[in-house]
């Protein structure tokens, strides 16, 4: 790149400015660390959803039921949680043993630290993919994933949503040129598989139509080394998990979610009503791939279906759509090619942020409006109403 003065850039110039670039977001990235850790103490680790986490941790080291409801209060009130405050349970399956086990080897401060070190760096890895992934643009904007709402929300509940966003972007990254690994990435996802059911359904179809089955083989190879691991640690996981499920009320919960205030509006008793959304979306999907099949894109359709099924997902919290972030994005790119108007994710994404850090709790209703706005967003940035339609671009060897 010529300079001001018409020169040519020094050859170390460009390096340099990388290495700063990187020093820059390094730095960034401890001073958040720094910030959400100034302070703590168990107590205030013991205040955040990740206790459950470390609670389940500290059950599995000891060889004990993670899913143990009065053994995980016990360790939680000792861990200095308020007695006023309800029991927070660790709801993943037991293949999320494999990050919950080692939170147990230390105390809930110094766990706490290292998560929170962990969920940066995921934040700061996915960026820099979705960045790679849409050709390394000259703008910055891809920083802004940074004050995504639920990555904030992530960083102060300490929550999972971080590593579902890294199986999406893996998957999406790896899927033409290692689609082994890509297959294993999705293990992540499985963490919550219930956010996934419509692009489940997709990406079986899509193996068969194209005969990627090394996608699906590493997905199965992962899956059976952390239920391996699982049963090592707890031979009657899955059981444990089945009980507390059922007896731990979380069924009867007001979840902000679609599916879940459609049951209650219907008639809350009945329990069936609340998949309904997701059955729709997983039927839906399955046409949706088949229509598409000859110029089917994991970059553009795959990231639809991801924001269908946090729409429609029986179960799911404002964390959780952490790992919409890639589809976020796509559209500030797709919208630019386009040129077409940043405004409204510019409004969606303040509007998100003010109300997590000044509004209500997450867990109230105010936050229903998020999934269908992600949506609506990446259907106008990629034209989808009536404009011309822009779809992703990838770069070469990294996605299709």
């Amino acid at each position: 790149m010529p300079s001001l003065r018409g020169e040519k850039e020094p050859p170390l110039q460009s390096p340099l400015r990388k290495l700063a670039a990187a020093a820059i977001v390094v730095a960034g990235v401890c001073a958040v660390v720094l910030i959400y850790s100034i302070g703590l103490s168990n107590k205030n680790a013991a205040g955040r959803d990740f206790i459950s986490y470390w609670a389940a941790g500290q059950q599995l080291v000891h060889g004990k039921n993670p899913y143990d409801f009065q053994a995980v209060r016990t360790l939680e009130l000792a861990a200095g949680r308020d007695p006023a405050e309800p029991l927070l349970m660790m709801r993943n399956p037991p293949v999320a043993f494999f990050v919950a086990w080692p939170l147990g080897l230390v105390s809930p401060k110094t766990a706490l630290i290292v998560w929170l070190l962990l969920l940066m760096a995921g934040v700061s890895v996915a960026i820099l993919l979705i960045w790679i992934m849409h050709g390394r643009p000259d703008s910055r904007l891809h920083l802004l994933g940074y004050a995504f709402a639920p990555v904030q929300a992530c960083f102060q509940a300490g929550q999972f949503g971080v590593f579902l966003l890294l199986g999406v972007i893996f998957f999406l990254y790896f899927h033409r040129t290692r689609p082994f690994l890509a297959g294993a990435a999705l293990l992540l996802c499985s963490l919550k598989p219930h956010l996934f059911f419509p692009f489940g359904v997709a990406l079986v179809l899509w193996s068969v139509a194209t005969n990627s089955w090394r996608i699906l083989a590493g997905l199965a190879t992962a899956l059976a080394a952390s239920c391996a691991l699982s049963y090592a640690l707890d031979p009657h996981a899955w059981a444990q998990y089945s009980f507390m499920m059922h007896a731990g009320g979380a069924l009867d919960e007001a979840v902000p979610t679609l599916s879940v205030y459609l049951r209650i509006l219907v008639d809350r008793p009945l329990v069936w009503l609340q998949f309904v959304p997701e059955a729709a979306a997983c039927v839906w999907a399955a046409w949706y791939f088949w229509t598409r099949r000859a110029r089917w894109s994991w970059l553009d359709h795959g990231l639809i279906l991801l924001l269908v099924g946090a729409m429609c997902t029986p179960f799911g919290w404002l964390t959780d759509e952490s790992m919409l972030l890639p589809a976020v994005l796509a559209g500030v790119y797709c919208a630019l090619a386009a040129h077409r108007s940043l405004w409204p994710i510019a409004v969606i994404s303040a509007a998100a942020l003010s109300e997590f850090f000044f509004g209500p709790k997450i867990t109230t209703p105010w936050f229903l409006w998020t999934t269908p706005a992600w949506l609506l967003w990446y259907l106008y940035a990629s034209g989808r109403f009536g404009g011309r339609v822009i779809e992703p671009q990838a770069t070469a060897g990294a996605v299709s």
